[in-house]
């Protein structure tokens, strides 16, 4: 497979790394003991957006097994899912903005698909909105197409606002029977307390190395494997992060973090602003300097010289960028100043 290729949740049908989830659920399915509600946390892009559609595949499968959540790929039921038009799955999530919205509705209403630059370009809006959320009811309020499983996923959670909340909330009170709610969240601290008790929690974990290298052979064959062991091992247990940084240059950036610190007091001050420059390049690339910067720390405090003096100047720089992103500061001079600091700790 290509980087070219798109690969979303919706047609991913190769999960690794949360086997123990999967009994969890499988188990509570063949028990009888199938909550109604799930909420599925975990960090960004260790897969809770493709286990949600893998359960909803398993539910919604006349001829799902008791001993596994795997699912045919041909089956008329997952071609359906795959394609968004499965009349018993209904996923929530933030809406295009409407100007934006009314050229995809337009697109669809012409029969002409829309193409992959176009789609990239569509902005959505800033939330879930309350009006999304009544279309569960309207959704729930209908009979299933075979008197099966009708299944609700919400991607993500975090992303409602207040009313749209509170609205989910009376749903989860008192859902249908045989129906099903998975509420993916990114940050499960956020969430109203009352959301939390009404649902059985899966907590998945980041992947482990192994498994990252696994996924990017799989996803991006044409690294080498050098790049990627090294990009598994910058991508905090998150493949979504690891494909990112894959497409993005980040072992580069990440490299060359390295060879500036570790050289120390004794840095070259045009090594240091070569990369500078290139972080503040993009807001893409800022946002990623930051994140390598944060990782460096993590990787290294316990190999420091001083971890207490390290573990201070990590705090120093959460609060920096902080501060840089919310006052609009100067973004290079806070990479310089950040990095300065890690070269004379190490």
């Amino acid at each position: 497979m290509s980087g070219d290729d798109v690969v979303t949740p919706q047609n991913n049908f190769f999960l690794l790394g949360q086997e123990e989830a999967e009994k969890v659920v499988l188990d509570s399915y063949n028990n009888h003991t199938l909550h109604n509600s799930w909420l599925i946390s975990g960090e960004k892009g260790i897969g809770k957006a493709t286990f949600a559609y893998k359960f909803a595949r398993f539910l919604l499968d006349p001829k799902r097994s008791n001993k596994t959540l795997n699912t045919s790929p041909d089956s008329q039921s997952n071609r359906l899912i795959s394609s968004n038009s499965h009349p018993d799955l209904k996923v929530v999530e933030r809406d295009y903005i409407e100007t934006d919205r009314k050229k995809v509705l337009k697109a669809i209403k012409d029969g002409e698909a829309m193409s992959e630059s176009e789609l990239q370009n569509l902005k959505k809006s800033a939330f879930i909105r309350i009006d999304d959320v009544r279309t569960i009811n309207e959704f729930m309020a209908k009979k299933s197409s075979q008197d099966g499983w009708r299944v609700v996923i919400v991607d993500s959670i975090d992303d409602m606002n207040a009313a749209a909340a509170n609205a989910l909330l009376k749903i989860l009170e008192e859902p249908p029977a045989k129906s099903i709610i998975m509420l993916i969240s990114h940050n499960v601290g956020k969430l109203l307390p009352t959301i939390k008790s009404r649902c059985s929690k899966l907590v998945l974990r980041p992947l482990d190395e192994n498994n990252l290298v696994c996924l990017l052979r799989r996803y991006r064959p044409d690294l080498e494997e050098k790049e990627i062991k090294g990009i598994a091992h910058i991508a905090s247990g998150s493949i979504g992060k690891a494909l990112a940084y894959a497409d993005g240059g980040a072992l580069s950036m990440y490299d060359g973090l390295q060879k500036i610190v570790f050289s120390g007091i004794n840095f070259r001050l045009a090594d240091l602003l070569d990369w500078v420059n290139e972080a503040v390049s993009s807001e893409e690339n800022y946002n990623l300097a930051q994140e390598l910067i944060l990782k460096f720390y993590s990787d290294n405090i316990v190999s420091s010289r001083d971890v207490e003096e390290t573990a201070q100047s990590w705090e120093n720089a959460i609060k920096n960028f902080r501060l840089t992103n919310s006052l609009n500061m100067d973004k290079k001079q806070a990479l310089i100043n950040i990095v300065s600091q890690l070269c004379k700790i190490n």
